[in-house]
């Protein structure tokens, strides 16, 4: 018998869906502070307890976590016992709300809804001025970080026939292994149309006009994106951030907001959540701001329960788990 622990608050048809995939296993549920973690196999949590001496015959964990940058720390991590995340669950709605915001701010949305609000129909001859957009279709896209929600990025991507520019940790491994939903991404490593090695990052800002940013945080990626990247992209280039905060130095991407060295930017994540009063990106007009809800989907629980069964199917009948976190790569 496999001992299944959940610390989820997961409903019971959640349960009773890990329950029915086979008889060797006792799937079980409690609050994380107050669970019995000594004959737990496997554990589905958000975080590990952090005395793993409380669960010494864990076998492996599935994070309701898509990145580890929150265990980095944590004992859990110095082990060998296998982690996987919910990587690919939510990456059709990221990448939906990354071009949604795209698409808002080259149609000049927010200034539509300021020009609603002050009851007042724009004069004519300056509509145009005002409203013109920016071309979308047959632009140039970089995206930065090529995991489940940057894939996804770019198929969206291929039905505006965008020229689409890629990089990653390594260029060479094109093809993705890991969790995603039917019929979403980029599995094959097909669809760019060129892959640019990550010492190269600055040619893909120079040639896009639209950068997205879907990296991870890991010790490699932290502040990545700083003065230099912003210098190097376009004055007209419109920057989107998808991935996470810590990855970009805000202050120089404030910067060149405020001095138009690049023309807009919409931001779901920051380095320091929630972000500040003071920020100065509060009070740009060339940025649409979003509190880290680019990922919320209804289904959430629904597709990680499919997830986490998949891989129980997967431990049962000894293949490899989906989403397997590489500890010498941070994710």
């Amino acid at each position: 018998m496999l001992n299944v622990l959940v610390t989820m608050p997961f409903g019971g048809a959640l349960l009773d869906r890990v329950r029915a995939l086979s008889p060797a296993l006792r799937v079980e549920q409690a609050p994380p502070d107050t669970a019995d973690y000594s004959q737990t196999d496997v554990l589905y949590c958000f975080m590990p307890p952090r005395d793993l001496s409380r669960a010494p015959r864990l076998k492996w964990v599935q994070l309701h976590l898509a990145g580890v940058n929150l265990l980095y720390d944590h004992s859990i991590y110095q082990t060998d016992i296998p982690l996987a995340t919910t990587s690919g669950v939510h990456a059709a709605s990221v990448a939906e709300y990354a071009f949604a915001l795209l698409l808002a701010l080259t149609h000049r949305v927010p200034r539509m809804l300021e020009w609603q609000h002050k009851g007042t129909w724009p004069p004519d001859e300056r509509r145009w001025d005002l409203f013109v957009p920016t071309e979308v279709r047959g632009a140039s896209i970089g995206i930065v970080g090529y995991g489940s929600i940057g894939r996804e990025v770019a198929r969206i991507a291929r039905t505006f026939a965008m020229r689409i520019l890629v990089t990653k940790r390594d260029i060479h491994e094109r093809v993705d292994k890991g969790y995603r939903l039917p019929g979403t991404g980029d599995p094959g490593g097909i669809l760019p149309d060129e892959w640019v090695p990550p010492e190269r990052l600055h040619d893909l800002l120079r040639a896009s006009d639209f950068v997205v940013n879907c990296l991870p945080l890991t010790p490699e990626t932290e502040q990545m994106l700083g003065e230099a990247a912003f210098r190097a992209m376009k004055a007209t280039a419109y920057f989107i951030n998808v991935g996470r905060g810590a990855t970009v130095d805000e202050s120089a991407l404030a910067r060149a907001l405020a001095e138009r060295r690049i023309a807009g930017a919409a931001l779901d994540v920051f380095s320091q959540e929630p972000l500040a009063g003071e920020s100065p990106v509060y009070r740009l007009e060339n940025v649409i701001l979003s509190p880290h809800v680019s990922g919320f989907i209804p289904s959430y629980d629904e597709k990680c329960t499919g997830l986490f069964v998949e891989n129980l199917r997967r431990y049962l009948e000894g293949e490899e788990l989906l989403n397997l976190v590489d500890r010498r790569r941070g994710y």
